[in-house]
């Protein structure tokens, strides 16, 4: 997966500039940066739920905002999608949200869908929860669900918009560690957008830091991590000295 030349705006407001990336296959890329740098934005383009001004979002010989309906629908099913909220339906039980995506998108009978869905929820820590409503359970067990969800149909990519926050260390670490695996075991190439530094320095190949609207530094983890570039060494080591302010009119462009 790649993108090439992403720009975004809404009205005046200019989110993304001119992003371009190359998401290796079968790796784990983290995108951070500061609040409001558009890190949510930027994974909304990926699956074509936001249109870019320009640019383009290639999966394989595919550019998505090119798709037509159809082919974006038919495309969406090589993704698995883990929103910051869960984005659960209020409606429906824990397992019924679960096996939404397999009772839409696939002909698979009743009792492999049941399977399937207690194996993902037993992984995600849920087996007692599958008959609650989302009101019943806390906002980390939501979190839990939605991804679940998101692991049902074994997809090639999975994005996941802020996995740890709701989430405690322990299951934050389990978390990471289901993210590694599922990475080596189903050669599952995944993008997580995150605040949290030591999880992307657990569970990361790859990192992209994203600054004053654009993509900044990209590298491999231990690279990035070891990096005197300014916004990247203060981002990823928490530290006030460098060219992020408290807020981006006091960000200082020239120390880039």
């Amino acid at each position: 997966m790649s993108v090439r030349n992403l720009s975004k705006s809404f009205g005046s407001n200019h989110v993304l500039d001119d992003i371009s990336i190359d998401f290796p296959k079968g790796k784990i890329t983290t995108v951070i940066g500061p609040s409001g740098t558009g890190k949510s934005v930027f994974l909304r383009h990926l699956i074509g739920l936001l249109t870019p001004d320009s640019g383009e979002v290639w999966v394989g010989d595919q550019n998505i905002p090119e798709l037509k309906r159809k082919e974006l629908l038919e495309i969406r099913k090589k993704f698995g999608v883990l929103f910051q909220d869960g984005a659960l339906f209020g409606s429906m039980t824990v397992f019924d949200n679960t096996a939404f995506p397999l009772r839409e998108h696939t002909n698979k009978k009743e009792k492999e869908i049941r399977d399937i869905v207690n194996e993902k929820l037993s992984l995600v820590g849920l087996e007692g929860a599958s008959d609650k409503m989302p009101d019943e359970i806390s906002g980390g067990m939501r979190k839990r669900c939605g991804l679940a969800r998101a692991l049902v149909m074994e997809p090639e990519i999975l994005l996941f918009d802020e996995p740890d926050s709701g989430l405690d260390p322990v299951r934050t670490a389990y978390l990471n560690a289901l993210a590694r695996d599922i990475a080596q075991e189903q050669g599952s190439t995944i993008i997580i957008v995150t605040h949290h530094i030591p999880s992307a320095q657990q569970v990361a190949d790859y990192v992209g830091l994203l600054f004053r609207q654009k993509l900044v530094a990209f590298g491999k983890v231990e690279d990035m991590f070891n990096s005197w570039y300014a916004p990247a060494q203060q981002f990823l080591h928490g530290i006030t000295a460098g060219p992020i302010g408290m807020s981006e009119e006091r960000d200082r462009p020239e120390l880039l």
